[in-house]
């Protein structure tokens, strides 16, 4: 699924889902992406949620991670096989990928959900 960046974590984004969050604790390595509108309303993962992506993280098995596919900002989970990362879509055709570390733009640390839609 799409996530749209929205800029470092230290910055104090202002967003309906931040209320009441603490974006100061994160080390400056973090970084705020929306989840799109291909989540969905159910589920684990919802449109409008937005979640902490640490750039240094490395990912490991059963880890959310921002990957650069295709000129677009896509969420997988990672599946760690030996010293390779399988990408497992989370939403979609569940056809897996084998993830190239250069194409890793961080692992998710933290999720925000606005309530009240």
């Amino acid at each position: 699924m799409r996530v749209n960046y929205l800029g470092p974590a230290m910055l104090g984004i202002k967003h309906p889902a931040l209320e009441g969050y603490d974006l100061s604790g994160f080390p400056p390595s973090c970084y705020v992406v929306e989840v799109s509108e291909e989540a969905g309303v159910n589920g684990p993962l919802m449109e409008g949620d937005l979640l902490v992506v640490d750039e240094q993280k490395p990912a490991g098995h059963a880890d959310l991670v921002v990957v650069d596919l295709e000129g677009e900002q896509r969420l997988f989970k990672s599946h760690r096989i030996g010293g390779r990362l399988r990408l497992m879509p989370t939403v979609g055709p569940k056809e897996s990928l084998w993830a190239r570390r250069s194409d890793l733009r961080g692992v998710v640390v933290s999720q925000a959900r606005r309530y009240g839609w």
